[in-house]
């Protein structure tokens, strides 16, 4: 997780921290609370999600002459809806994890894949409007099927290994909302990886 920003000292933006506090803290995120002031002092507050860096995995294959990805559909409590994803997540019980090791491990938790190849392909911030978490994007080659070890917490998670065709279109359609999927795709694409 982000240390709190200096206080009394402006940031590169011009902002000055006046104060600090955890308004909220548990095992996944903390909430901080900043009191700011421009550079022209008009005061501010900022509510801040603090959380740590997470990986997005595609992971793609090919199965007779045509790429496929391997998908997990689970239920975000959040927005009371199955969500189509991309494998993600975060190790919030091991904070020096590195990306790769963050994502090789979610891979093969989530789907059982273990990947031969990955490939770190960038890097972007979730929501920097109100969390200071950033993600890193990964593309999986070579993969060998396993066993899942999914938590008990992901027991509406399946997983689904689809024509890539089928997920772009699943995109078109507007059946995958998962806003950080759809952006590693597009970085991933665009930098001609899959």
């Amino acid at each position: 997780m982000k240390q709190k920003k200096q206080i009394g000292q402006p940031d590169k933006g011009g902002i000055t921290t006046v104060s600090s506090r955890i308004a909220y803290e548990n095992r996944w995120l903390k909430i901080r609370e900043d009191i700011i002031r421009y550079a022209d002092n008009l005061e501010g507050l900022f509510g801040i999600v603090e959380r740590n860096e997470f990986a997005v995995i595609a992971a793609v294959s090919e199965q007779n002459n045509q790429k496929m990805i391997t998908l997990i559909k689970q239920y975000r409590y959040p927005v009371g809806e199955f969500l189509w994803e991309l494998p993600m997540g975060m190790w919030e019980l091991k904070p020096d994890a590195t990306p790769e090791m963050v994502a090789r491990g979610e891979l093969e938790e989530e789907t059982g894949l273990r990947a031969g190849k990955i490939v770190h392909a960038g890097s972007f911030y979730q929501g920097a409007g109100y969390t200071s978490q950033k993600g890193h994007v990964f593309l999986a080659t070579d993969l060998t099927q396993y066993r899942t070890k999914r938590e008990a917490t992901e027991q509406n998670m399946s997983c689904h290994t689809i024509l890539l065709a089928d997920f772009e279109r699943m995109i078109t359609d507007n059946e995958i909302k998962c806003m950080v999927s759809i952006a590693a795709f597009g970085l991933l694409r665009l930098k001609k990886l899959i």
